[in-house]
Order: structure tokens, then sequence, then C-alpha cells
């Protein structure tokens, strides 16, 4: 499915998908070809009410503006469990600092109480960090409350693409667990500087991205054939992306695609990230044989590469053509927090990081 900049991105009514269970699996054929094709797509009539999503931005606005002794009250570098707030040039993308500033929220699991945690990535079950209610009150209920309503779209998403598959409905809700770990990030990008980038080019990690962008455009989108396409904003609607256990997960049928961000103002943006329990396998589903043979035959497919970790890229692998390093949701997402977070990780992990 090639994209026209003149017309847009490919656009889904998930009201359409609620019509009857013929109208659904329209909608998971439709998913299943962009989500081959493109990776990326737009979804409207998604059933999330704006003042929701309003306030959300209202407060993470809120947020960002206050001083930055008390945003340092959650500074996520205190954090085991890779958490809170983090100024530009915090995280690294592609081996290269963002320039952005961010608050992570993951869901949030009592710690494991042992000291020899086992497997060693149930070190990343834990809480958030919150502020004091009295410095932003109901930050945290009305953020809690937004993810509440991510979560209940993520699962509706990853049925549909299940069916696109020819997989029960239930698939993924039945694999994902009970533990789940899902990441909400509230993101302020400064203009980017010359030379930089509010996010480098990259995969998302997890499944599947539920991003709101805000009111100013700055994202762009990797084509197949190299050239970088800016995605418009649209009024109430958000931006799907797949990640690459999903990818991974399909036998690369579903693509992850390279994305990035480049703003010429000051962008506000809420990015949800759906994910299950750290435990679940990212070996390849059940699929049927046509799935497989559609992969061989494609180029592209067959050699869709992953996130190369800086050891890979150092002996010359493309930054988006390494292996899969992981076999479970759990190690891919302890390789995506000491790859982003190196001092974090050797400050609290020292045994655990070479």
């Amino acid at each position: 499915m090639a994209i026209d900049n003149s017309i847009g991105f490919p656009i889904v009514d998930l009201s359409d998908s609620l019509k009857s269970d013929s109208a659904c699996q329209e909608i998971a054929i439709k998913l299943r070809k962009i989500c081959h094709e493109v990776g990326f797509f737009i979804v409207k009539n998604h059933g999330i009410e704006p003042e929701i999503i309003e306030q959300a931005f209202s407060y993470s606005q809120r947020f960002f503006e206050l001083p930055l002794e008390q945003k340092r009250l959650i500074d996520k570098r205190k954090s085991p469990f890779f958490r809170g707030w983090e100024g530009e040039g915090s995280e690294y993308t592609n081996n290269q600092p963002d320039i952005r500033e961010q608050i992570d929220l993951w869901s949030e699991h009592p710690p494991v109480q042992t000291a020899h945690v086992n497997p060693f990535y149930l070190h990343l079950l834990g809480p958030n960090q919150w502020l004091p209610e009295e410095i932003l009150p109901g930050f945290k209920s009305c953020v809690s409350q937004y993810i509440e309503q991510m979560s209940q779209l993520g699962d509706q998403l990853m049925s549909l693409l299940a069916l696109g598959l020819d997989l029960p409905a239930e698939y993924f809700e039945d694999h994902f667990g009970t533990e789940r770990m899902s990441l909400t990030k509230l993101i302020r990008y400064p203009e980017t500087p010359a030379g930089a980038f509010g996010v480098n080019a990259h995969h998302d990690t997890g499944f599947l991205t539920i991003l709101n962008p805000g009111d100013t455009p700055g994202l762009e989108i990797e084509l197949a054939d190299g050239s970088w396409v800016p995605v418009p904003i649209i009024e109430d609607t958000f931006i799907i992306n797949l990640g690459e256990m999903l990818q991974a997960m399909s036998g690369n049928y579903y693509i992850a695609t390279t994305h990035r961000v480049n703003t010429t103002q000051p962008r506000l943006s809420i990015g949800y990230f759906h994910g299950p329990s750290l435990e679940t396998s990212i070996n390849r589903l059940p699929m049927a044989q046509h799935f497989i043979d559609a992969v061989s035959a494609s180029p592209r497919h067959r050699n869709a590469g992953f996130m190369a970790p800086i050891q890979e890229t150092e002996s010359g692998v493309s930054a988006m053509q390494g292996k899969l390093q992981a076999s479970t949701y759990g190690e891919q997402m302890w390789n995506y927090f000491c790859r982003s977070y190196p001092d974090n990780a050797k400050k609290f992990y020292p045994h655990l990081v070479d």
C-alpha cells in the first residue's frame, strides 16, 4: 500500500468494526494489508471521550511547566524500575541522545521481594513515581484514567490484528497474561536543534503503539524506498504503529516501521505502548502457511531487522538490521532499558550489566 502524502495515511474507522461480525472481519483484513505493507495507520471513531484526552494534555502541560526542583522529586534516576521524569538528552535511542523531556509510567505491580530474582527481568516490576498530590492535584487520577482507556483500545486493536492473521479474536488476550507491562510516555519536545532529533530514528520495542501527537507536527516515518514522510495531524484521531515484538511474533509478516521526530516548534504528545506480561514468549505465532510464504517471497519482509545494540552498530551492522536479542518480552524490555538508560542499569543492576 503506497502512501500518497497529498491524500494522507491509511485511516481506519473503528466504529465500523462494531456493526457486525462481517464488518469486523472486513476491518481486520484491511488492517492486515496496512500492517503488512506500511505498519502505520490512523484510527478515528475510537470511542475515547475528548474530555479525557484534553485533560491528560492539560495535566501534561502543567507538569512540564513546574519548577525543576519539583519535577526532580520523581527523577527516573531514583527508580530501579526505570520510571519517572527525565530531562532532555537523558534517553538514548538508536545510540543517540533524544532531545525531549518526558515522564515514563509503566503498569504498576508489587516489586519482587527477593534477593535473587528469576528470571532476572522481573526486576522491572514495581511502582511508578508520582508527585505529591498537593503539588499537582488530580494529576495521578487523570493520567491513570487515560491509561485505562488506552489499554482498552489496545486490546481492541490487538483483537483485530489477530483476526487478520486468521487467529481467534481473543488470541492475544489469552496469551498476554495477567501482569501486563504497558508504558505511557508524557512527552515535551523543544524545537529540534540542527543536527539532532527529538527522538532519533527507531522502531518501537513492544507490540503496538497508540500515539496522540497533539496539535503540532513533527513525527516522520521512513517508507520502504528510504524516503521520510511527515505524519499529518488529524483532529480526534490516534496514530497507530507496530513494534518489534509483533514483527517477531508474526514472522516479519507485520512490519515495525522506522520513525523519528523533528519539530520546528515546541510539541506535546502522549504515547501509549501496549504490552503483555514479561514472561510472554515472542516466538512466531501459529500462522497459516500462506503468511509464511508471503514473507519468504518478499526481500523487504524476509530481511526485516531489529534495532541493533551499540556492539552491533560498531561492528558495521545497520541501525535497523540487528538480530532479535530475546525470546521473551521481558528479555526484550531489559535489553531496551540497558540500551536506552545504561547509567541507570549499571547503578541498580551492576551484577547484570556487562
